[in-house]
């Protein structure tokens, strides 16, 4: 079982949840502890309050005295807004300063035992449109900033903060303030949204990238790994139906928000040809739908007589890790990630799998993916392939680029007999609604990369790990239909998360795209059919 965090507050989670307090008063618990322990952390329950407005900072200190007697310049006209603390040590600042003609040189958070210029870490600038108006400025100017950073350790809830603020002339003061106590995961997401609400001086997108750039996208990153490190490392998992011989595979599938498509899977994936020789692996990463997963994963299993294991986890932690653990449930050597809104094209796509892994060269199975339908009848996935955007945006005077990948489908939208697109080959990539590898090369890969939030691009992540392994993704005609986006659910956080992964993405793999890799015709070795031989040295 595990403890309970180290800033719990027993009399705090007692007044927030006042069953709790119910029961242990009459003696149906020991303590808020040991509920939150066994209960309160898989339900989502508080044990600290919602974050208070927090107080005005306090000037402590303006620039002095020079040491040659004269007077240095008037503080800045600044203004410290939010300060917010994980306990697992994520921070988030939030404010404004006057720097249009004077730049900012020096924004220097303490805290106690650590201290970071956020101007060389993590900072983002943004517009503040009522700064503009307050101030009576004409030309606007990115007076707005914001900053994230994930400091590696965990903090002491009742914490307080410094911040020092220098301009290039020397202007400078410092302030003191408290500090928001706010849950890991939600300042997180807090931080997420503010990439989609910014004010940004340009796109909001490729505003969020270079913002991104600044130092805070790395800090999210870590930050996010780590919280899901914790939601992964003690998942409940029940199995049902049939458990006898090893299974020739594991159809792995993460739910999040929408539990009703176990029984669709069951029922539609249920009774074809070769089934039963694959089991249903089912990783919810929503903690309040699990009652109704494991009910329905029961029924299905009596009913269709399908072997299942469902795995439930605490929180969200995304596509990548909730892939991850399903596979450690699995027990067939052959791991196929499978979107919850995929249903077969044809009943007995099971045997055609079969007969793909068994009869085709092994390089050609060991990651594969396979043509995908809208419900419609046309084609939306025929295999994957990159192109690169130049993001460009001008700071004080100079324009500055950043690469992005745009990942895009072979044939999207072709009429449902395109055969060039459906047949057989190497591409550079396949999607993870639909992934067939074998574990053994799963494993060595490292399994989906972890770093992404909630979702995407951990795909094309693994297919681009596979090449640079030496082995090329291929596509096998084993149809199935993709009712796309149907099976998840979106927010602001998950808004913010697709611009931190693209940023990601592209900072990872640019260099890798851009030799062979790009275009709809790669010039990749690997991705030819027939391997052109090496011309011997003279």
């Amino acid at each position: 079982m595990p403890d309970a965090p180290a800033d719990f507050d027993e009399a705090m989670y007692l007044q927030l949840n006042p069953d709790v307090a119910a029961a242990v008063s009459a003696g149906a618990s020991p303590s808020g502890q040991d509920h939150f322990v066994r209960y309160g952390a898989r339900e989502g329950r508080r044990y600290l309050p919602p974050p208070e407005e927090m107080p005005e900072p306090v000037v402590v200190a303006t620039a002095t005295l020079r040491p040659d007697g004269t007077r240095p310049p008037a503080p800045p006209a600044f203004r410290l807004e939010v300060v917010r603390m994980s306990p697992i040590g994520g921070v988030a600042v939030m404010g404004w300063v006057d720097d249009a003609t004077d730049p900012l040189a020096e924004l220097l958070l303490e805290g106690e035992g650590w201290q970071r210029d956020l101007v060389q870490v993590s900072l983002a600038r943004t517009r503040r449109r009522d700064v503009q108006q307050t101030l009576g400025a004409i030309a606007p100017h990115p007076y707005g900033f914001w900053s994230f950073l994930d400091l590696g350790h965990a903090v002491r809830r009742h914490a307080f903060c410094r911040l020092t603020v220098k301009l290039a002339s020397g202007a400078g003061m410092t302030l003191e303030s408290g500090v928001q106590s706010v849950p890991d995961a939600e300042l997180r997401n807090a931080t997420l949204a503010w990439l989609v609400e910014s004010d940004w001086p340009v796109s909001t997108y490729i505003g969020a990238v270079f913002g991104l750039s600044g130092g805070a996208g790395a800090h999210i990153v870590a930050n996010n790994r780590r919280i899901t490190a914790g939601i992964v490392s003690e998942p409940y998992a029940e199995r049902f139906g049939p458990r006898h011989g090893q299974p020739k595979g594991s159809i792995v599938v993460c739910l999040y928000g929408r539990p009703e498509y176990l029984a669709l899977q069951n029922t539609l994936f249920a009774g074809g040809a070769g089934m039963e020789d694959y089991e249903f692996v089912y990783v919810c990463n929503s903690p309040d739908l699990g009652e109704r997963v494991l009910r329905d994963a029961r029924i299905g299993s009596l009913v269709h007589g399908t072997r299942q294991t469902v795995v439930l986890l605490p929180a969200n932690a995304g596509f990548g890790a909730a892939n991850n653990v399903g596979a450690r449930f699995a027990d067939s050597d052959r791991i196929v990630a499978c979107n919850p809104d995929v249903i077969p094209y044809h009943a007995d796509w099971a045997r055609r799998h079969t007969e793909a892994v068994d009869n085709l060269p092994p390089g050609r199975t060991a990651l594969f993916g396979v043509p995908l339908f809208y419900e419609t009848g046309s084609l939306m996935h025929g295999g994957m392939f990159f192109q690169i955007d130049v993001a460009t945006m001008t700071r004080r005077g100079r324009v500055v680029a950043q690469d992005l990948i745009r990942v895009q489908h072979y044939g999207k939208g072709a009429p449902p007999d395109s055969a060039a697109l459906t047949r057989a080959r190497p591409v550079p990539a396949v999607t993870g609604a639909f992934i067939s590898c074998r574990r053994d090369w799963f494993e060595r890969l490292g399994g989906f990369a972890e770093d992404y939030v909630f979702g995407h691009y951990e795909d094309a992540d693994l297919c681009l790990r596979s090449i640079g392994e030496g082995v090329a993704p291929w596509l096998h005609d084993v149809r199935m239909y993709h009712l796309e986006g149907a099976g998840s659910i979106r927010g602001r956080a998950q808004e913010g998360a697709l611009f931190v992964n693209r940023w990601l993405f592209a900072n990872r793999w640019a260099g890798l795209v851009r030799d062979g890799l790009l275009g709809q015709c790669p010039t990749h070795p690997l991705l030819a059919e027939t391997p052109v031989p090496k011309r011997r040295r003279r």
